[in-house]
């Protein structure tokens, strides 16, 4: 038997997030409405029921136009809404500084920072010389460059704004405002320096990262256990970016405009804060 437009199969399902961070959204879009002086009963979507199609997007990667067909509204409502709720989220990501300070009355002893590309769609924009603007080589695929800043366990303090897939790690860095006078003020001040891996050769004083191997020679014997301790101690860093894209499913390939990968992290960064119980910025009141 053929299935009709009007007599569609529905389903129960469940939100793999816990009930305190959906209702830690509504409350922020509440208060976004608020603020925008928004009617009461003037919108399709409540801010409970906004938060819930925000998160199914986050954590499942839901279609926009299913979201929009579950909630009997336009898909360009769900996209405006999509886009609201990951904005509100987005305002309360830490800060560089947030981050510094967390680690430091933690009693961290260094920190972790690595690039990582989200990948999207196809992107027809064109960069200096013609080329790919949104194609990294080194990954082969579309996609935006993330730097992630992260804690001695592997859990992300911080992230940036986003950078076209085909600029280096280094490029990206340089263009993060705050990171790296931030990243020397922790080394000479906090003495909390920070690891990396060699794509961030001589970006700062305040960077470690392991000896490169000289043209035609080898490392002596103190820059191989150097590396090796370096490396060793860095590779949490991985967990940092695996528990950002294993966790929210949006994450392993965004179809909207890449532009907005950058909002898009951040929110799922607050997200992954709620949901481990991590403080929020210094300032944040419920």
């Amino acid at each position: 038997m053929s299935c009709v437009a009007d007599d569609p199969v529905t389903f129960a399902g469940a939100l793999p997030i816990s009930r305190e961070t959906v209702y830690f959204l509504a409350r922020l879009l509440y208060r976004r409405q608020c603020a925008l002086g928004t009617g009461k009963a003037t919108r399709a979507l409540g801010p409970l029921r906004q938060a819930v199609l925000v998160l199914r997007w986050f954590m499942d990667a839901t279609r926009v136009a299913q979201l929009a067909a579950d909630n009997a509204i336009a898909s360009c409502t769900a996209y405006a809404r999509l886009h609201e709720g990951t904005d509100v989220l987005a305002a309360l990501a830490p800060h560089v500084h947030d981050a510094l300070l967390a680690a430091k009355a933690s009693g961290a002893t260094h920190l972790n920072l690595d690039g990582t590309l989200i990948h999207t769609d196809r992107v027809a924009a064109r960069g200096p010389n013609g080329a790919d603007l949104w194609w990294s080589g080194k990954h082969k695929h579309h996609g935006g460059n993330i730097q992630v800043l992260s804690y001695p366990d592997g859990f992300p303090g911080w992230v940036s704004e986003v950078r076209p897939g085909r600029e280096h790690d280094t490029t990206c860095a340089k263009n993060a405002p705050g990171l790296l006078g931030a990243l020397a003020v922790c080394e000479s001040e906090y003495g909390m320096p920070t690891l990396t891996d060699l794509g961030y050769q001589n970006l700062s004083p305040a960077i470690r990262h392991p000896h490169k191997k000289p043209a035609g020679g080898e490392l002596n014997e103190i820059q191989t256990v150097y590396n090796k301790v370096i490396r060793g101690v860095h590779g949490v860093a991985e967990r940092a970016n695996a528990l950002l894209k294993e966790t929210f499913a949006a994450l392993q390939k965004v179809s909207l405009d890449p532009r907005r990968i950058g909002a898009i992290v951040k929110a799922a960064l607050v997200l992954l804060h709620l949901e481990h119980d991590r403080p929020l910025p210094a300032g944040y009141t419920e």
